[in-house]
C-alpha cells in the first residue's frame, strides 16, 4: 500500500527538473521543510502547475517515498495573487521566501515561522502598511524566532526602540497593524542591516533585484 501524508504549508522554492517536472520546497506545519516532485508541472494546463507555484499555501497530499515526496494533489487556500501580480511585491515576497529557506530546516517543526510568512505575505497585499516596514518586521521577527537578534539595539529614537521591542515580543498575527514615522523606520532599517551582517553569512540574490527596482 502506498504511504500518503497530508501536510499544510507553503511553496517557498520551485525549480525545473527535466522537460516536464518541477522540484519544490514546501515549508510545512507538520514536518518543517520538505522536498517534493510535481510531475508534469511544466506541461500547459496540468493541475500540478498551480501546486508548484511559489507562494502557494494550502494542504498538500504527498506520496512519501524512500528518499523523496511526490505531490499527488493539493487544496490551495491562497496563491497570494496580489503579491505575484505586482513586480515590487513579488520581489519583496521572493526575498522573504529566500530568507525563510535559509533559516528553516528539514524535519524541524516551526509553526511560528510558518505563521510569520503567511501574515507577512498578507501584509504585502495591503496598502495601509509600507512594504519597507513589512520587510523590517519580517527580518527582525524571523531572526528573533531563530535566536539571532540584539535586544538592546542602542537606538536613539523612542518610537524605533518601542517598535523594536514590540516586534520581538509579539506574535506574528499581531505584527502588521501599525505604521511609524520615517525617522523611526530609517533607524530600524539601519539597525536591522547591521544585525543581518552580524548574524547571516549568506547573500540573498533576490535582494539585489529588489534594490534595483526601488
Amino acid at each position: 500500500m502506498r504511504d500518503f501524508v497530508e501536510l499544510t504549508g507553503i511553496v517557498i522554492k520551485s525549480m525545473p527538473i527535466g522537460d516536464f517536472d518541477r522540484r519544490v520546497t514546501i515549508f510545512t506545519k507538520e514536518r518543517g521543510k520538505v522536498y517534493a516532485f510535481a510531475r508534469g508541472a511544466r506541461r500547459i494546463n496540468n493541475q500540478m502547475m498551480g501546486f508548484a507555484r511559489i507562494f502557494a499555501y494550502g494542504k498538500f497530499k504527498l506520496f512519501e517515498g524512500r528518499d523523496s515526496y511526490n505531490i499527488v494533489n493539493a487544496d490551495i487556500a491562497n496563491y497570494f495573487e496580489e503579491v505575484s501580480s505586482d513586480i515590487e511585491s513579488t520581489c519583496y515576497g521572493t526575498y522573504f521566501l529566500e530568507m525563510l529557506d535559509y533559516y528553516t530546516k528539514e524535519a524541524l517543526v516551526d509553526i511560528e515561522s510558518l505563521k510569520l510568512i503567511y501574515y507577512t505575505l498578507s501584509a504585502l497585499t495591503k496598502k495601509s502598511i509600507p512594504n519597507r516596514l513589512v520587510r523590517r518586521i519580517f527580518e527582525l521577527k524571523l531572526m528573533t524566532i531563530n535566536g539571532e537578534y540584539d535586544l538592546h539595539s542602542g537606538m536613539k529614537d523612542k518610537t524605533a526602540l518601542y517598535t523594536w521591542e514590540y516586534i520581538i515580543y509579539s506574535k506574528p498575527e499581531k505584527l502588521f497593524n501599525f505604521v511609524i514615522t520615517e525617522e523611526a523606520l530609517t533607524e530600524i532599517e539601519k539597525t536591522v542591516d547591521i544585525m543581518i551582517k552580524k548574524y547571516i553569512d549568506r547573500h540573498f540574490h533576490s535582494l539585489d533585484i529588489l534594490q534595483d527596482i526601488l
